[in-house]
Parts: C-alpha cells; sequence; structure tokens
C-alpha cells in the first residue's frame, strides 16, 4: 500500500472506528429493547452513511469531485455494503444459528474493508482514475 492509501486508509479507519463503535452499541440496545436483529442492522446503518459521508469526503478521501456525484456513488456503495451485511446475518445468524453480536461485529470488519476498497477506487477516486475504470 502506498503512503498516499496508508494515509487514507488510517483516516477512514477512524472514522469508521469511532462511527462503528457508537452504532454497534446502538444496535445492541435498540435489540436489548427487543428490535429484531435485521431491524436494528438497517436503522444503524442508515444512519451511519448519513453521518459519515461528509467526514469521509473531505477528511478521509480529500474528494474535490462533484458532491452530488460521489454521494450518489457512496450510497451505491453502502447499499452493496448493506447487502453484504445482511446476507452475512442471514447466512451465519439464520443457518448456522450463530449468535448475532458476533456476527454482527465481524461483519462490521469485513463491510468495512469491502467499503475503503469502493470509496478509494471508485467514490472519491481522483477524476483521472475513475475516468480510465469507468
Amino acid at each position: 500500500m502506498d503512503a498516499g492509501a496508508f494515509g487514507q486508509f488510517l483516516r477512514y479507519a477512524t472514522v469508521g472506528l469511532i462511527s462503528n463503535v457508537a452504532l454497534y452499541l446502538a444496535y445492541l440496545g435498540l435489540t436489548a429493547l427487543g428490535l429484531n436483529y435485521k431491524i436494528a442492522m438497517t436503522l444503524v446503518y442508515v444512519v451511519g452513511v448519513l453521518s459519515t459521508f461528509i467526514v469521509n469526503r473531505v477528511w478521509s478521501f480529500n474528494h474535490r469531485g462533484m458532491v452530488h456525484a460521489a454521494l450518489v456513488r457512496y450510497v451505491i456503495a453502502y447499499v452493496l455494503g448493506y447487502l453484504l451485511n445482511l446476507a452475512l446475518l442471514w447466512f451465519a445468524v439464520g443457518r448456522l444459528h450463530l449468535p448475532h453480536q458476533g456476527v454482527q461485529a465481524a461483519a462490521i470488519v469485513v463491510v468495512a474493508a469491502c467499503l475503503f476498497l469502493m470509496h478509494r477506487y471508485w467514490v472519491f477516486a481522483p477524476i483521472n482514475v475513475r475516468s480510465h475504470s469507468s
């Protein structure tokens, strides 16, 4: 990983760590109150997407491109991440009967890694990099 990518990853990880700890605690609180684990994950996921766009765009990736286009790509990336998260919960909890708390904690890491790659190479990529990959 080059120095630029490493710096982006550290900033992205910082944003992700802070937001995911807060969101995971919210997830645990919602499920402890009796909310279904899939609905709880959906609610905290939406809050996470909306709350991290600006910080990731400005600080993590120093993106200078069009805000609207980046937001559309960001939402698409997070929809894909959501579907991956939901599939992991469905399979590991619904089929393998593993505890949802541990599965969701592991899913956060897997989805975050996939999202970093999408953010770096597609969502917030410099315009010249994006135009070559389109």
